[in-house]
């Protein structure tokens, strides 16, 4: 009789549970960002939960827990209810640099999420300032070699992916430059544009403006494919350095143990709007490239990518603290 009794609560639960998830969502959806308003998660972020909302009739917001380089909306989103109603706008700083950056983290990449797509990439672009005689890459190689340690490359903070993509350059290379760690891109353009600076590997966004005005060379950008931003540009695999991929990515997370059919509608709902003209040309104006895929997918470029970084985040010995 009890037994029979069980089965028939748990047979409730799951007939609940699955109507809750048919009528998914029946309350306000939040999008943790882990970056301040008006940066291009955040934008991101905005823009999916204006048209998620008015997809469904149901509000979805973007909150805004700064701090931590966004680890701390990302340990908020592995310890939220998995429900639906609770995802992040995580990136690869969190979920790709970060276990190599700290000594201890509060939340698994791997094992505290459900993924559902990647959001956008941003490709970061090699630059020097105007008067640095090089005029490609060779002939930066070469300067660079021919006067070892007393070069200088920018970045944009200990463990970004700007800090990350010059580490990754030099070792290619076969360069000594000495690194010079600013608080974000904004903050170096001023030595950089006076020749204070030798290079740097910089958002594409906030470099390509002065490419045109000529204050700046470019010679390539760090994504696998050419950027939207600079469609001229080659790539760094093109130049000549195999398999060379340093950017800065964001995708939709939910918490692990978040019901596969609310996975799948996120996921299926969330491509859609990824795929809107008016929502590329968006991103394209902000120098990002839409780069949605299967929750597989999302889960592979974490596996895949956490293992290589370490190695370059070992060899060049960066921490967070720095």
């Amino acid at each position: 009789m009890r037994a029979a009794v069980v089965a028939a609560l748990s047979i409730c639960m799951a007939a609940g549970q699955a109507l809750a998830q048919a009528n998914y969502p029946e309350q306000t959806v939040r999008i943790l960002v882990g970056f301040s308003p008006g940066v291009a998660p955040d934008i991101t972020g905005r823009l999916l939960a204006e048209r998620l909302s008015n997809a469904w009739g149901k509000p979805v917001v973007v909150e805004n827990v700064t701090g931590a380089g966004g680890n701390i909306a990302t340990d908020r989103v592995a310890k939220a209810a998995p429900n639906g109603y609770t995802l992040g706008m995580i990136g690869n700083g969190s979920l790709v640099f970060s276990p190599s950056l700290y000594d201890k983290l509060s939340f698994d990449p791997v094992k505290d999420f459900a993924p559902i797509t990647q959001v956008f990439v941003a490709a970061n672009v090699l630059v020097v300032p105007s008067e640095v005689p090089a005029r490609s890459l060779p002939e930066l190689v070469a300067l660079l070699r021919a006067q070892p340690g007393k070069l200088t490359y920018a970045h944009a903070g200990a463990g970004t992916s700007q800090h990350l993509a010059a580490e990754l350059f030099k070792f290619m290379a076969g360069v000594d430059v000495r690194p010079v760690a600013y608080r974000g891109t904004t903050a170096l353009l001023p030595d950089l544009l006076a020749g204070r600076i030798t290079l740097s590997f910089a958002n594409v966004s906030n470099v390509m403006p002065l490419v045109r005005e000529g204050k700046l060379r470019a010679f390539a950008v760090t994504s696998v494919k050419r950027s939207a931003a600079a469609p001229d540009l080659p790539t760094m695999i093109e130049s000549g350095y195999p398999d060379f991929e340093a950017v800065p990515w964001f995708g939709l997370m939910a918490p692990a143990g978040t019901s596969p059919a609310i996975i799948d509608r996120l996921h299926r709902e969330t491509v859609k709007v990824l795929a809107l003209p008016d929502v590329r040309k968006r991103l394209n104006d902000l120098g990002l490239d839409a780069i949605p895929g299967t929750p597989a997918e999302f889960a592979a470029a974490i596996e895949r990518e956490t293992p290589r970084w370490a190695s370059v985040i070992k060899n060049a010995g960066i921490k967070a603290t720095e």
